[in-house]
């Protein structure tokens, strides 16, 4: 039973990573209806530019490599690099094609993926970097002795820092007046246009955010596996998540991404063997494909009416 828990855990840990980068596919298809396909690039484009700030700005300006005013100071600019490009991409890529099909704006931001990808490459290099957070990636030792269980201490960090993003972004966007107009916006564009809200200055302000979690996601998904151009494919894996949750809802992005992580690594552990392994790179795609017979509009999303 140890086990099980010890499992499940740490399932539930990979969940809450997985629900990070399904939150920025949530926050650009609830305001403005694009499914951002270029979100994992951002993630990727994020990572290597806070690792490629690490890199030079001690040569620029003789600081200390690897101390905390180069980290802190690479953070602001990689900040500032994700909210120029998702601002950008808004202004530059999308606006142009407003009331367009949805398959229209769904194939520019596959065209943004490979234009994103190679902008990082190309600015940064495409050797693959290491990311230290300063977190360790060890037990909890007082876990291990106490319940017999091996938790992480990065993945435990990791966890809590996603969840305090979570928490803030809900008090956002529930509180504040740009949280309000968000809000009206992902209601119904026309109206919130006849009351006065900026539309495209809020699509902006979704973009800029968008950006800010990709940067959250990069970090801690670079610091695991490495800052590499694998990180694009994490957007595969927050599609189960955005399927179970929901499209348009955060809530339901952090209950898909629980769900999902739980299910993949107790099927790894315990479905696994009998299938000759490697069930947790396919496992959550079965169990959205069975989901989407059930209730294909998510736990949390709005269930479709046709009236004839």
């Amino acid at each position: 039973m140890t086990f099980f828990f010890e499992v499940l855990i740490g399932g539930l840990l990979s969940g809450v990573l997985y629900a990070l980068v399904a939150l920025g596919f949530v926050l650009i298809y609830k305001a403005s209806g694009v499914f951002n396909f270029a979100q994992g690039a951002m993630v990727f484009f994020a990572a290597l530019t806070f690792v490629g700030f690490t890199e030079v700005l001690p040569r620029w300006f003789g600081l200390e490599s690897g101390s905390s005013v180069v980290f802190w100071l690479a953070f602001v600019l990689a900040l500032a690099s994700m909210i120029v490009l998702g601002i950008a991409t808004e202004k530059i890529v999308l606006r142009p094609l407003v009331n367009q099909p949805a398959i229209t704006l769904f194939m520019a931001t596959i065209g943004l993926t490979f234009f994103v990808e190679g902008l990082a490459q190309g600015f940064w290099g495409a050797t693959v970097r290491g990311l230290d957070l300063g977190i360790g990636d060890e037990p909890i030792m007082w876990i291990l002795d106490d319940f017999n269980m091996i938790i992480s201490k990065f993945d435990i960090t990791a966890a809590g820092i996603a969840l305090v993003l979570f928490v803030v972004l809900a008090l956002m966007f529930q509180y504040t007046r740009v949280g309000r107009a968000l809000r009206a916006v992902a209601d119904d564009h026309q109206a919130a246009l006849s009351v006065g809200i900026p539309l495209k200055h809020i699509w902006a302000i979704v973009w800029g955010v968008a950006g800010f979690v990709a940067l959250v996601a990069g970090l801690i998904w670079g610091a695991r596996s490495g800052v590499q151009f694998a990180l694009t494919f994490t957007a595969l894996k927050a599609l189960p998540v955005l399927i179970l949750g929901g499209f348009t809802s955060v809530p339901g992005a952090i209950l898909g991404g629980l769900i999902i992580g739980a299910s993949e690594k107790l099927a790894e552990v315990y479905i696994g063997p009998f299938v000759g392994g490697g069930i947790e790179s396919w496992f959550p795609y079965i169990l959205a494909m069975l989901f989407l017979l059930v209730r294909p509009e998510g736990l949390f999303g709005e269930k479709h009416i046709d009236r004839v």
